[in-house]
């Protein structure tokens, strides 16, 4: 039987509508996205067969075109539909980042973090650039790199400070392992930015490090 053949309450849009997306579970939001079954299966099925095929909603969303077609029932047009949501929810942290000091909204300023970094399976070093009082005026992706690491340069990381007119700056990275446990080169690479940015009076508030289940700063640990 289709969704359309299931009593109303119990359709994931209407459910939706009715009770809040809150309530829904993650195959019955992925059902929202797929819209269309298969003959023989139905948008949840296919829901829910992505969440098993994938493990998670993180497989998911690290997966590529190309493996998430191998699934009946999903192409090119329910691949783009799940790409943009995420990109809508990264853009929404984006904006209540800007509009709030990251001091003053830790939670949301990781919940950005995470929700930028995660999806890499390669390392990604990025930075927040505030201004004095702050505020976030940018935020950028500086260095990719491969699953072990990434080449770090302080001289480019000061002339962004310097384009954006930075008074501040946090800097993150992904740990692909999913372990957010600091390194001594991620302790010493933070040292080295932090004194390169003295320099030109810029100051570095933290270093933070995305893994799967938690996210470690720098300053917290007292490593700045």
């Amino acid at each position: 039987m289709s969704i359309q053949g299931w009593p109303r309450q119990e359709r994931p849009r209407e459910k939706l509508i009715n009770k809040g997306v809150k309530s829904l579970t993650n195959a019955e939001l992925l059902a929202i996205f797929i819209q269309c079954g298969t003959k023989d299966k139905t948008a949840m099925d296919i829901g829910q067969e992505l969440l098993v095929r994938f493990k998670s909603l993180k497989g998911i969303v690290e997966s590529d075109i190309i493996s998430l077609c191998e699934i009946m029932g999903i192409g090119p047009v329910t691949y783009a539909q799940i790409s943009a949501g995420l990109e809508l929810g990264r853009r929404y942290l984006e904006e209540k980042v800007g509009n709030t000091p990251p001091l003053t909204s830790p939670d949301i300023t990781r919940q950005f973090l995470k929700f930028s970094l995660l999806p890499y399976q390669h390392k990604v070093f990025s930075c927040l650039f505030m201004d004095n009082r702050h505020r976030m005026i940018t935020f950028k992706e500086l260095f990719s790199g491969t699953i072990d690491g990434a080449s770090v340069y302080a001289r480019e990381v000061v002339k962004m400070s310097l384009k954006y007119n930075a008074a501040a700056v946090i800097f993150a990275h992904n740990h692909p392992s999913g372990v957010a446990e600091p390194s001594q080169s991620d302790i010493q690479i933070t040292r080295r930015l932090k004194d390169a940015l003295l320099l030109v009076d810029v100051r570095v508030l933290d270093h933070l490090i995305v893994g799967n289940q938690e996210i470690v700063s720098l300053a917290e640990r007292g490593l700045i």
